[in-house]
Formats: structure tokens, C-alpha cells, sequence
């Protein structure tokens, strides 16, 4: 048996009349930047995540981008975010002249820790603590950061809180979706996620109408009333019509995709219990139990947008697993402070032992809404086979 990690074209498949009627839609209009498919997925994204305003941009890396420079991130400030993300969380710091000051993550949500932040802005002198101009918190594989106790510290700071909810539409912290909780909140549409578009695509959610402005300003070149008359140094991050029409379409079923996630999960943490490779409630994986499955924080509504253990000799599971045709990556193996193009940052192994270590053991598993509950077993059949023979 062959299991993908990810199978997009079963979803395409199921959705094929939908799609290509949305996209003739657009066709047949000709309006292919900022018209009406792009102000109604706003709305409806807004409408979806508990807030007021939504602007829609060329990718998640530039909702993350547009979003610091709405906050007036300049050169010589820092911002706080976790070592263990995707690239673009510090990426998008950097390219404003700006530094990324990392905070280790919780080992069993991989998100930050807020009682180490609070513990890092207790240690700050009053320089750097000025310097400090925002916190990015990332709901990391499809599960929300604490938002309540990250909030609470950077209140007690004045800091504000940026949501990188790249992969986390749906998720919820105490009823209130991702993209609600923060500042801003900074969703990616890449193909692979849970919403994901026909290509590059991303949105900023807020409840500040002034800011939504400012957004709407940015992503066109700082010229927000009057073609021509550029009050800002803004760049082009459009969100196409033809990406939004998809979107809009897929929309209608992203509950459901996400309740069909949320089974798939349930399903495999049953396997692993079954198979005797896993138990409840550990961080990290050992001899007697090899695999550690995701965890589910309690007032936390988790949408997997990857399915993660922690996995004991992860780099040689993955190769067997290659081999049985079962389709694994690896989110993501250099924590950021060890990256080449960081430095200058001067990031040493062992800063962040969380980090280091979930880079060495997380590995996702097949995971997407289509995936039969035969090819799971298969997964978990070959997961148990790697370890018998060891």
C-alpha cells in the first residue's frame, strides 16, 4: 500500500464542478485584482474567525510582514517569537532590519511558553525591554498557543501580540477562533493547508478598522484612496480574484474538513494505544513507549493541519517508512537559531533545549480529511514494525 503524506488531488476531485464554475466566474468578469470575490472572502473569513476587519494579501509571509509594519517595526527592534516555526515567523522580522528574540516552546503543544516569556521580560533590562515592540505567537500544526496566559504577560508589558495562525484556521482557544485573539492574526492559504488556495495567498485579521486601512494602504503601495497618490511606502501583496473564488468555494467546507482531521487523529492515538506504542500524557518518547502522539490542550480545539508525533530514532523511522510507501516530513529539523542566515543573531546549540529536541523527534504522519481509516492502520502497522525489529 502507497499512503501520501498529504493528497490534495482527492479533495480536488470532490470539489472539480465547484471550482472550475468559480473560476469561469471570474473569467467571465475580468476583474482579476481587487474586486468582488476578494472583498467577500474578507468578509466572510472575518466573519468566520469573530472579527471585524480582514484583508487579504499575496502569502502568509507577507500578512506576518504587513502586519509589523502596520506596528512600525524598524530597524534596531526586537520581537519575540519561538526558535521552532517555520522560517518566515523570523524571516519577516529580519527583512525590516529588526531581530527576533527567541522564547522556547512548551514540549507538549510546541508553541510558546508563556511562562517562559514571562520569565524572558522579567530579565530584560529597561533598554531592551523598550526595544521589545512585539510578540508573535504561533499556533503551530493546527493547535493554538495559550493566547489567554501569553495575552495576560504581554498586557502586563504593553506588548502586542501578533497571531501566526498559518496553520490554524478553525482552532480555538475557549470558543474564540484563531485570528480573534490577537492584534492581528496571520493566516496563509498555501495549497497545502487546511484552506488552502490553487497557489500563493493570505489575509490579516483585526477588529481595528483604522488599521485594517493601513493594511489595505500596504499591500497596494501605500496608495489606499486615490490612484496614484502614495501617502506610505507600501510594496504589491494583492490577493488575486481567481485565488479568492477558490477559496470562497472551499470555505463552505472547512469545518467539516476539519471535523474529519480532528477523527483521523482520534483514530491514530487509538491505533498507536492499541498497537502498545504510545502512552497518554508524556512529552517525550522513550524504550518502553517510542512514540509520543499530539496533545490536545484542555480549552483548546486542535484542526491538525499535520498530524506530529515525537518519534525515538526518528531519523531512521522515516527512512523504513519511506520504503513501506508511507509518505512522513519532518516540521521542522534546524531551529531557527541555528539557521546560517541568523548568525549575526548569534544562536548557539543548546539555547533552546525544547526546540532542539522536538527538531530531532517530531515527524508528520499522513494527514488530510480523505485518508480511510485502512490506510491508518497500515501507517501504524509499519510504525510497530520498525520497532519490533529493533
Amino acid at each position: 500500500m502507497t499512503v501520501p503524506q498529504l493528497d490534495l488531488r482527492a479533495q480536488y476531485a470532490s470539489l472539480r464542478e465547484e471550482v472550475q464554475a468559480a473560476l469561469e466566474r471570474v473569467c467571465r468578469d475580468q476583474r482579476f485584482i481587487l474586486g468582488s470575490e476578494g472583498r467577500a472572502l474578507e468578509q466572510e473569513i472575518a466573519a468566520y474567525c469573530g472579527v471585524g476587519q480582514a484583508v487579504g494579501c499575496a502569502s502568509g509571509s507577507d500578512a506576518l510582514l504587513l502586519s509589523l509594519v502596520a506596528l512600525g517595526i524598524e530597524p534596531g527592534d526586537e520581537v519575540i517569537t519561538v526558535p521552532f516555526t517555520f522560517f518566515s515567523t523570523a524571516g519577516s522580522v529580519a527583512r525590516l532590519g529588526a531581530r527576533a528574540t527567541f522564547v522556547d516552546i512548551e514540549p507538549r503543544s510546541f508553541c510558546l511558553d508563556p511562562r517562559q516569556l514571562d520569565r524572558h521580560l522579567q530579565a530584560l533590562s529597561a533598554g531592551r525591554r523598550q526595544r521589545t515592540r512585539a510578540i508573535i505567537a504561533v499556533h503551530l500544526y493546527g493547535q493554538a498557543a495559550d493566547m489567554q496566559m501569553i495575552n495576560e504577560v504581554a498586557a502586563r508589558y504593553e506588548i502586542p501580540v501578533i497571531e501566526d495562525a498559518a496553520q490554524a484556521l478553525g482552532a480555538e482557544v475557549n470558543g474564540r477562533r484563531a485570528g480573534g485573539l490577537g492584534w492581528t492574526g496571520c493566516f496563509s492559504f498555501y495549497p497545502t493547508k487546511n484552506l488552502g488556495a490553487y497557489g500563493d495567498a493570505g489575509l490579516v485579521t483585526t477588529d481595528d478598522p483604522a488599521l485594517a486601512g493601513q493594511l489595505r494602504a500596504l499591500r497596494q503601495h501605500g496608495c489606499p484612496r486615490e490612484k496614484y497618490r502614495h501617502e506610505v511606502l507600501g510594496w504589491n501583496s494583492r490577493l488575486d480574484e481567481l485565488q479568492a473564488a477558490v477559496l470562497r468555494v472551499k470555505l463552505g467546507y472547512l469545518d467539516k474538513w476539519n471535523q474529519a482531521r480532528r477523527g483521523c487523529a482520534d483514530h491514530y492515538d487509538d491505533l498507536f494505544a492499541e498497537a502498545g506504542l504510545a502512552a497518554s500524557g508524556e512529552p517525550y518518547p522513550h524504550q518502553a513507549n517510542p512514540v509520543v502522539t499530539p496533545y490536545r490542550a484542555e480549552g483548546r480545539r486542535h484542526v491538525f493541519h499535520q498530524y506530529v508525533i515525537r518519534a525515538a530514532r526518528r531519523d531512521e523511522l522515516r527512512p523504513f517508512l519511506r520504503e513501506q510507501g508511507v509518505g512522513t516530513d519532518v516540521y521542522y529539523p534546524l531551529p531557527l537559531h541555528l539557521q546560517e542566515c541568523f548568525r549575526d543573531w548569534e544562536g548557539h546549540p543548546g539555547d533552546y533545549p525544547e526546540s532542539e529536541r522536538a527538531a530531532a523527534e517530531a515527524l508528520a504522519l499522513p494527514m488530510y480529511p480523505e485518508l480511510t481509516s485502512e490506510m491508518q492502520q497500515y501507517v501504524v502497522d509499519q510504525v510497530a514494525a520498525f520497532y519490533s525489529r529493533s
